[in-house]
């Protein structure tokens, strides 16, 4: 498999409104790209979740923790935990990676 974040971008926003753009599965892995605009409006997923941030700069909320970010940053979240993107900047853009049974694997 392969894809691109040009690919994503091309797909966004989507008909609805949609800011991220489903690019690959395979199993219980699925990748997305998310560049989501003005807000994050983000749920807590029933997966664990990686994010690789390869455009722009912003906060991270995960949890209680705040975090400053920039491309080239991941952030790994377990599934059901609270999280967003805050004071995003105009061209932000992460990769998310979702995979493995619903409520997360097991240490």
């Amino acid at each position: 498999m392969h894809t691109s974040v040009e690919r994503g971008l091309r797909q966004l926003p989507g008909p609805d409104g949609e800011r991220f753009a489903a690019l690959m599965a395979h199993g219980s892995m699925r990748t997305e790209l998310y560049a989501p605009r003005g807000h994050d409006p983000q749920q807590p997923h029933a997966q664990d979740e990686l994010y690789f941030i390869q455009c722009g700069q912003g906060e991270f909320v995960q949890g209680d923790t705040r975090r400053r970010f920039q491309a080239g940053d991941a952030f790994f979240v377990p599934a059901g935990q609270v999280h967003r993107f805050e004071h995003f900047s105009d061209d932000f853009v992460t990769w998310v990676v979702f995979w493995g049974p619903s409520g997360g694997e097991r240490e």
